[in-house]
């Protein structure tokens, strides 16, 4: 790997979906280390949405730690749980409406490379992550599908590090949902 941002991207990034996956709180501040180097790395790429996106991340992060940690019943830990079918359909609608007007946005007033793959997958990756951090189980559905573009959007972009990491989340986010899917069926949810 050339790019040393990208290598340790890569490495904080499989820590924190593991991590994720299992349930821990810790994924939250490794996931803004994560986040932290893919800045660098997208903003090097031209991949603005995505490096706008990890910046939105941090907070977020920041957000599904707090949540994790005092989201729950009695300001306790957070359990996992479905979306509801009301707030689903208003994320995926908003998250198809952000991602064409940011699309268009990169497209008109700017130099990016894939502006309209590069906004829908940063686009749905938000409602993946703002999902992720109120731990409802349909999270993992969202990152199977964005996962799967942005691995095709990286080998396009010669960005091989990145697809790999993100083949990586996409078989994480695989377990992730039969996990998480475990744990509503343990708590009879």
């Amino acid at each position: 790997m050339s790019n040393p941002w990208e290598a340790a991207g890569v490495l904080f990034g499989v820590v924190a979906v593991y991590l994720t996956v299992r349930q821990n709180v810790w994924c939250w501040p490794v996931g803004i280390v994560n986040v932290g180097l893919f800045i660098v790395v997208f903003a090097q790429a031209r991949l603005y949405a995505d490096m706008g996106l990890q910046v939105v991340y941090v907070g977020l992060c920041l957000y599904g730690w707090r949540k994790w940690l005092h989201g729950g019943p009695g300001h306790g830990t957070l359990a996992v749980s479905r979306t509801p079918r009301a707030t689903l359909a208003g994320l995926v609608l908003l998250g198809a409406v952000f991602a064409a007007a940011l699309g268009l946005t990169l497209y008109r007033h700017t130099d990016a490379s894939i502006p309209f793959w590069d906004a829908s997958t940063a686009s749905f990756s938000l409602v993946a992550q703002l999902m992720q951090a109120r731990k409802w189980v349909e999270n993992w559905i969202v990152w199977i599908v964005v996962d799967a573009v942005y691995v095709g959007m990286y080998v396009h972009k010669e960005l091989f590090p990145t697809a790999g990491l993100y083949a990586a989340f996409l078989v994480l986010a695989i377990l992730g949902l039969r996990e998480w899917r475990g744990s509503l069926a343990a708590a009879g949810r």
